[in-house]
């Protein structure tokens, strides 16, 4: 409005200049020659020009009190309302937002499986968007509340199982293994919060199996252009799999058994931790975090733990599957460390390992001191139409002999070592367009408990109850096995993939499976 007023202003004095020069004109032609015909003319002329920029003088001159008029309305509204505002009493908001393996925590939404990751001393998490720098409804002219619209990122993945025992069709399962997603606020060009929300089964209740559960939830801010730091709860950088675990990202309808077992997945621990990169292809992340708490450990299991491979899986039977906190209402009594290096500085090529130690909780009464090794290593190669990969994780804990004889007779005592390794081959097969097809060959071994210390497993023999449920009878499962994957993954987009795969069980040939599974990645 203001600007408008201006222009009005502006706009007259070209208009004065005219009727000026129109004056002077005039006064240089009559002192000329009054009596001239031709000078009599152009007084009446310029007489003529003077009454027009009159009339357009008194239309500006409406125009404008009409426009100074509607501006004293606006500011005479603007002033009731501020009065108004400020009559009002101003409760704090709170923030209504808060987002790659890697997913260092977020996932990569476009590489497909076997494809190293790219690495970033400062994670970006997917969905980023700069569309709107408005702010969030609630937000207060005294910088509480959210910011920028623009700074929140949102992303989310998910998996449905199929899987059918090929020897007992009964305990075929159909899935909604998880749904998870991912909010992410970007404070600055250094500072960023990530975090994911899963929810498992489909239901979380207390009469249901599924569970709701935080993810990752940590702030990084980066010191350099080249370091960083991460505190909160927060992925662990091992092996190939626990922070790239998005679905598109690995072959077979679900996650291979040493990337389960040994080292578990999804491992998460609360901590601080600082990482970061070089230009010669070299990624670091070091950091100390919350240990493992033996006290979750079932020593004395009334039935087995798992019946099939998808409970192998899924109940949280292996070492540090069943000891590890998540950071929920985590004993921090003792600290782990752990440290993690990958090499990318040949194109196709990612070659790292990690290790971890501490001390973890000891079991309650016991006199032990243990102490928890793991450490891993891996490769993984993608020639051409190829992708090759592979891993080998082993771990440790030691000072168990008086924890274990104090419950001789166990079926489950606690392992002193455990590991596994696996070897796979995929080969791009066919594409078009988006469309893709990637069969693939897995061979791996897991061993829960190559060694006991102070005690054996005292396994049951023959067939036993596998259940409180009748008739519910078979072999006692053993804690170590041989398995060959073969299956293909159909790739709609780089997002979307369909999965079917036959499993193979050397030692619990009851574990023997066909599964069908539907991925995303967004």
């Amino acid at each position: 409005m203001i600007a408008a007023s201006q222009y009005l202003k502006t706009a007259h004095k070209p208009i004065r200049a005219g009727l000026l020069l129109a004056c002077a004109l005039g006064v240089a032609g009559v002192a000329s020659g009054a009596n001239s015909r031709t000078e009599q003319r152009q007084i009446e002329a310029l007489q003529e020009q003077l009454r027009a920029v009159q009339a357009q003088l008194k239309q500006l001159a409406a125009q404008n009190q009409a426009l100074l008029q509607h501006q004293q309305q606006i500011e005479a509204q603007l002033s009731e309302q501020r009065q108004q505002l400020a009559a009002q009493p101003v409760a704090p908001v709170t923030p209504a937002v808060a987002a790659q393996p890697s997913s260092s925590a977020l996932p990569s939404s476009s590489a497909l499986p076997d494809q190293p990751a790219a690495v970033s001393a400062l994670p970006a998490a997917p969905g980023a968007s700069g569309a709107s720098a408005a702010s969030l409804p609630g937000a207060q002219p005294n910088g509480f509340g959210a910011g920028p619209l623009s700074n929140l990122r949102l992303w989310g993945y998910g998996e449905i199982y199929y899987t059918r025992p090929t020897g007992d069709g009964a305990r075929t399962q159909a899935d909604l293994a998880r749904a998870v997603f991912g909010i992410g606020y970007h404070f600055d060009d250094r500072t960023e919060f990530n975090s994911e929300y899963e929810l498992e089964h489909a239901i979380a209740s207390a009469a249901d199996r599924g569970e709701f559960e935080v993810e990752q939830f940590y702030v990084d801010h980066r010191l350099t252009s080249r370091i960083g730091l991460r505190a909160g709860l927060f992925l662990m950088p091992f092996g190939l799999l626990n922070e790239h675990h998005e679905p598109n990202n690995f072959y077979g309808v679900q996650r291979n058994f040493v990337e389960t077992l040994i080292i578990p997945s999804t491992w998460r621990e609360g901590g601080l931790a600082i990482h970061g990169d070089t230009d010669i292809g070299l990624s670091w992340n070091g950091g100390i975090v919350t240990g493992l708490n033996l006290n979750g450990w079932r020593v004395a299991p009334e039935f087995p733990q798992y019946t099939t491979a998808l409970e192998l899986a899924n109940n949280g039977a292996a070492p540090m599957q069943a000891t590890h906190q998540e950071l929920s209402l985590a004993n921090g009594r003792n600290l782990a460390q752990y440290v993690s290096v990958n090499y990318f500085g040949v194109p196709g090529l990612d070659v790292g390992g990690a290790l971890t130690t501490g001390k973890p909780v000891p079991v309650e009464g016991s006199s032990g001191d243990p102490r928890l090794t793991l450490w891993e290593g891996h490769v993984r190669w993608t020639p051409g139409k190829f992708a090759l990969s592979a891993l080998y994780a082993r771990g440790s804990i030691s000072d168990l002999a008086a924890t274990n004889l104090a419950n001789l007779g166990s079926p489950n005592p606690i392992p002193s070592q455990f590991y596994g390794y696996f070897v796979q081959a995929a080969y791009g097969l066919w594409s078009h367009g988006d469309y893709r097809l990637n069969p693939f060959v897995r061979y791996e071994y897991y061993n829960m408990g190559s060694r006991y210390a102070g005690t054996t497993p005292m396994i049951p023999t023959g067939r036993i109850p596998l259940a409180a449920s009748p008739g519910d009878n078979g072999l006692w499962p053993q804690n170590h096995d041989r398995v060959w994957t073969l299956g293909a993954n159909f790739y709609l987009n780089p997002q979307v993939v369909f999965k079917a795969d036959w499993q193979r069980f050397d030692v619990n040939s009851a574990f023997n499976r066909f599964d069908l599974g539907l991925g995303l990645n967004f």
